[in-house]
């Protein structure tokens, strides 16, 4: 529905707006650079929304190339293992669920792996 630009099915869910208002970048200049700051600082407990990304209403904005991910794929991290984005450029939906929490390095390596393994398998 996201991808979709609030439509699913034919109908509509959420307007347009709303869809980018949530999917693009909405922090200020100085917001931004303290998120920076923080990401450079926190590479092992964040390796996708802070290293690349920044922030929309309620999820992770990738707003540079930093690896294989798009520009503009949105989505979030979740501490108890779990990883879910989509990648409006590519129409593609990826989610990894773990019974591992995100308090140790491997377990975000993992996330980590399966991005960039998912994104080697797509084809430009």
């Amino acid at each position: 529905m996201l991808l979709n630009h609030g439509m699913h099915g034919g109908e509509r869910i959420l307007s347009r707006p709303a869809v980018e208002l949530m999917t693009t970048n909405r922090l200020t200049h100085g917001q931004q650079a303290a998120r920076d700051v923080l990401a450079r600082d926190n590479v092992h407990i964040s390796f996708g929304q802070g290293q690349h990304g920044s922030w929309g209403f309620g999820m992770a904005v990738r707003t540079y190339r930093g690896d294989y991910a798009s520009v503009g794929q949105f989505g979030w991290d979740g501490g108890s293992g779990t990883s879910t984005y989509a990648d409006p450029s590519r129409q593609l939906t990826g989610i990894l669920l773990t019974q591992v929490g995100a308090s140790v390095p491997d377990s975000i390596r993992a996330m980590h792996d399966f991005w960039t393994t998912l994104y080697q398998a797509v084809s430009d």
